[in-house]
Order: C-alpha cells, then sequence, then structure tokens
C-alpha cells in the first residue's frame, strides 16, 4: 500500500509500506494491506512505518496531532507537526 505523510508546510514521505500504526483519539491501531476505507483523528504521539524500505526496517515518527485517511489501499496521514526519529 502507498502511505503519503504531509504536514503544512513540506511532503515527509512517500512511498510504499506494508504497515502503518497511527496514535488514534480512540487508542493506537494499526493499518494493513486491504484496510476498510476509514477517516481518524489522531492524537500527540507515534506513527510507526513498516516496510518502508527495500529492508523491511521501520521509521517512527512523532506528530502533533492531525487526521488519517485510508482508502483503496492508500493511506494519506495529515499532521499537524512531526519530528523523525
Amino acid at each position: 500500500m502507498t502511505l503519503e505523510i504531509l504536514t503544512p508546510d513540506k511532503k515527509v514521505f512517500e512511498g510504499e509500506v506494508s504497515s502503518v500504526t497511527v496514535p488514534g483519539t480512540l487508542g493506537s491501531f494499526e493499518i494493513l494491506n486491504n484496510h476498510a476505507p476509514i477517516i481518524s483523528t489522531l492524537e500527540d504521539g507515534k506513527l510507526i512505518v513498516r516496510g518502508g524500505s527495500k529492508d523491511g526496517k521501520e521509521g517512527v515518527y512523532r506528530i502533533q496531532g492531525g487526521v488519517v485517511e485510508v482508502n483503496n489501499n492508500k493511506v494519506m496521514v495529515l499532521a499537524e507537526g512531526i519530528t523523525q526519529r
């Protein structure tokens, strides 16, 4: 599936991933390939990206709130602020 991470001033990440874990308002949840369409608000917390590179390692970002939309194997995270760990 394709992941795109955006902030108000830049595109942070775009590429193929195997899973994404986001800090939802009602708790953290994982998005996998063929996930049902969803829109959710996000809290401050860790956004974990798995399989974002050829070696399958994970990337961890710290976001400051936002929204996630999943539709047709495309995940779009709109974060108010972000830092990479």
